[in-house]
């Protein structure tokens, strides 16, 4: 196997096992929609369960559909990722880590939607009344992977582009 989808694999294999065990951890020791504060006014720990994507987008508990979009969004996401990460740049760490934590990310709320059509969220993050969406390690995960894609992507702008650094030296 390619280094690139061995490293890639690992990863996306670090981000499953947390995410599926913190998750199964949420489902066993708290009630659905349980919320227990951990630093009161700022940060609760959460059993609720999202029919949309990352950070409750699309979270409509009235429709259906969801689900099986998603989980062929997934699909589609997890194939162009193998694409990616066969053409990367073997040197490009900050691009192949980047798909390997989306990678991972994409397959923990896969398996959480084929096992229940649901996932999991126990996460939240709030200033008074204030709430951000609910979320789990593959959301962490996926959003840090982005990042890191877009520095590789940034990075690998400034090398094929030296002519900016000289106009930004000359200023």
């Amino acid at each position: 196997m390619d280094q690139r989808l061995r490293t890639a694999l690992l990863l996306a294999a670090a981000v499953i096992v947390p995410d599926q065990l913190a998750k199964a951890v949420i489902q066993q020791r708290y009630a659905l929609w349980a919320s227990d504060p951990v630093i009161p006014g700022y940060f609760n720990i959460v059993h609720v369960l999202n029919k949309g994507a990352a950070f409750g987008f699309l979270n409509r508990p009235d429709s259906s559909w969801q689900t099986w979009f998603f989980v062929g969004v997934t699909t589609a996401a997890v194939a162009f990722i193998y694409y990616l990460l066969t053409t990367a740049n073997k040197g490009d760490r900050f691009f192949i880590w980047g798909l390997g934590l989306i990678l991972g990310g994409a397959l923990g709320n896969l398996i959480d939607r084929l096992r229940t059509g649901l996932v999991v969220d126990f996460l939240d993050f709030y200033v008074g009344q204030y709430h951000w969406p609910a979320f789990n390690v593959a959301d962490i995960a996926i959003s840090c992977g982005a990042f890191a894609v877009l520095v590789s992507m940034y990075m690998q702008n400034r090398r094929e582009n030296p002519a900016r650094k000289r106009r930004k030296v000359a200023r």
